[in-house]
């Protein structure tokens, strides 16, 4: 059940993520958290709190994680979700470098293939609707980047709608106002936290799966997530959680190893558990 709280766009672009720093009251009961991933950023959505940072301002690849843009810019397009849009050959050549279950020529709705982008991590299917955005594959990205700017993401760029070119870049901090924005959409967040789809390819029923399997947990309460993998990100995964009936935002980039993004969001959750109502106050106050 999703919270009923939100934060309203001007107000968390304006004026979350104040990463000065932050001194507990209170020793947290969980200790100190053990995290491995490079670049952290948690935050208590409720207040726009930073509970923990590690080098949030550090600008890195973001591979997949890119595609919650893609999706942002996609659904602002407002072009219809029921429209067909093919496979083409260019999907096929811009996305390359990673694998696909989508053959050219593959026929899928707008709606089918956002989900496939952003539950299953599916390149061809955020090429594609990107490449079908009004006015084509520039506008669409040039968009991406104008909403950065708008989200007030300072230090990202997007180059590509898949995150496969190492030019998508991002800080911690950035990444957790785009999940924020991510989670006003209510097709994000059905899509991205979806266990499975059945589409048709060709003759054939293809299911697709999540790509992260927090959201197969019934322990979890994700409203909206993304993973994504590259050899210059690492893995990656951003997720907006409520722990402890609290909305939690956690941006987890470049994990070493392929289980320890999933790793490091219980050990993010267990500390919470732990240490959420206990009382912060800013260093220095």
């Amino acid at each position: 059940m999703r919270t009923p709280f939100r934060l309203r766009p001007w107000l968390f672009a304006a004026s979350t993520l104040l990463l000065a720093p932050l001194s507990w009251s209170q020793p947290l009961p969980a200790g100190k958290l053990q995290i491995k991933s490079a670049s952290v950023l948690i935050m208590d959505e409720g207040d726009a709190t930073v509970l923990y940072s590690k080098q949030p301002q550090k600008v890195m690849p973001i591979a997949s994680i890119t595609k919650l843009m893609t999706a942002l810019v996609v659904l602002e397009d407002k072009q219809p979700l029921d429209e067909v849009v093919t496979i083409l050959q260019v999907d096929r050549d811009k996305t390359k470098a990673s694998a696909s279950r989508l053959t050219v020529g593959t026929k899928l709705t707008r709606g089918e293939l956002l989900h496939l982008a952003l539950m299953s991590s599916e390149n061809r299917a955020a090429q594609a609707v990107c490449r079908a955005h009004t006015g084509g594959l520039p506008a669409c990205i040039k968009a991406m980047n104008a909403k950065a700017r708008e989200l007030g993401m300072k230090n990202s760029r997007f180059a590509d709608p898949t995150g496969l070119s190492a030019e998508n870049v991002a800080t911690a901090s950035d990444l957790a106002k785009l999940v924020m924005a991510a989670s006003h959409e209510r097709l994000i967040e059905k899509y991205s936290t979806s266990e499975h789809l059945t589409v048709h390819v060709g003759r054939q029923l293809l299911e697709f799966r999540n790509t992260n399997s927090l959201t197969s947990k019934d322990d979890w309460e994700i409203s909206v997530q993304k993973t994504g993998f590259t050899q210059d990100a690492g893995q990656c995964l951003v997720m907006r959680a409520t722990i402890q009936e609290r909305p939690t935002v956690i941006v987890l980039l470049n994990s070493f190893g392929k289980l320890t993004r999933v790793a490091d969001a219980r050990r993010v959750r267990k500390w919470l558990e732990g240490g959420i109502g206990t009382k912060m106050a800013r260093a220095g106050k």
